[in-house]
C-alpha cells in the first residue's frame, strides 16, 4: 500500500464537513479488521484508510494545519501501513478496571512479542513488537503495541488458495488461540497483500 501525503488529506475545513460521514465509512470498514484474541485482548489490523482517519483526526483535535506538523503526524502514522507483505496491528490489552489493569499489564510483560499468525501448513509468524520505540518496563508491559507480521511469499500464496489463517498468543500468563480467524477478517487481510 502507497504512504499517505498531505495531498491525501483533507483541509480541517473541509474534513469537518465531511467527518460524520468518513467516519462512518471508517468505523464500518474497521469491524473486519478487529480481531479479539481474549476478552482483554484485541488486534486491530491497521491500512491506509484506518490510519488516514488517525491522521485526519490528530489533525482536528490538535488544530494542525501548518506543513511541519501535518508532515510530522504522516511520519507517524505512516509506518503502521502495511508494505504489501506485511499486516501491521495495534495489539490493546483493554482492563476496565484501575487494579485489574495494573496486575494484568505485569504478568503480561513480553506478551507483545509472543502474538503470532499462522498459515495452516507453515510455521507461526510472531509478531515484530514496538519497532519505533520500546513500550514495556521491568514492572510492567504496555496496554498498547504497535506490530508487524512479516509473511513470506509461500504463506501470502497459501492465504490466497484459501488456506486457513489462526491467531493467538502463546505467553505463560496468556495462551489462546482463535482457530480460524473469522472469514471476514481473513478476507480483509488478504485485501493488505501485494
Amino acid at each position: 500500500m502507497t504512504a499517505l501525503t498531505r495531498d491525501d488529506l483533507y483541509s480541517l475545513e473541509d474534513y469537518a464537513r465531511m467527518r460524520p460521514d468518513f467516519r462512518r465509512r471508517v468505523l464500518e470498514h474497521k469491524r473486519d479488521r478487529k480481531l479479539s484474541l481474549s476478552p482483554n485482548a484485541t488486534l486491530y489490523f491497521e491500512d491506509r484508510m484506518t490510519m488516514h482517519y488517525q491522521v485526519q483526526e490528530m489533525l482536528r483535535a490538535e488544530r494542525i494545519f501548518e506543513s511541519d506538523g501535518i508532515e510530522e503526524e504522516l511520519a507517524a502514522y505512516n509506518p503502521l501501513i502495511p508494505d504489501g507483505d506485511n499486516w501491521k496491528a495495534t495489539f490493546m490489552l483493554e482492563y476496565p478496571e484501575v487494579e485489574e489493569r495494573r496486575v494484568a499489564l505485569s504478568r503480561l510483560i513480553g506478551v507483545e512479542d509472543r502474538i503470532w499468525v499462522r498459515v495452516a501448513g507453515h510455521e507461526p509468524v510472531f509478531a515484530i513488537a514496538d519497532e519505533d520505540l520500546e513500550r514495556e518496563t521491568e514492572e510492567k508491559t504496555s496496554s498498547v503495541h504497535f506490530l508487524r507480521f512479516q509473511l513470506t511469499p509461500e504463506i501470502i500464496a497459501s492465504l490466497r488458495e484459501g488456506t486457513p489463517l489462526s491467531a493467538g498468543i502463546a505467553h505463560e500468563n496468556l495462551d489462546v488461540t482463535v482457530d480460524p480467524v473469522p472469514d471476514n477478517v481473513r478476507r480483509a487481510l488478504i485485501t493488505d497483500l501485494a
